[in-house]
């Protein structure tokens, strides 16, 4: 596995930190964030947000916060994922 650093919260402390990286051969998002407050999760999971999908968070899923001052980073990081897609269809 490959992990390519895509980012860090400008903003950061120099502890935990919203970061984001692309796994180059899956070209999946690897996110970082705060894990949001109860009341935001229960919003979350308890809204039907695609008619028929099951509500709720799953145990191994969570909500994270990335904060508007990384959406560079982030357009950046899904400009770096549709690449590394690319890359991995033309060798298969």
């Amino acid at each position: 596995m490959t992990l390519r650093f895509v980012g860090i919260d400008p903003n950061t402390g120099g502890e935990g930190s919203p970061t984001v990286w692309v796994e180059e051969e899956s070209a999946d998002l690897v996110l970082q964030g705060e894990e949001v407050d109860e009341l935001l999760k229960s919003l979350v999971g308890s809204t039907e947000w695609v008619a028929g999908h099951t509500t709720g968070i799953p145990a191994h899923e969570r909500v994270i916060r990335i904060p508007v001052r990384m959406a560079k980073i982030l357009r950046e990081a899904c400009d770096a994922a549709e690449r590394a897609a690319a890359e991995h269809r033309d060798v298969r």
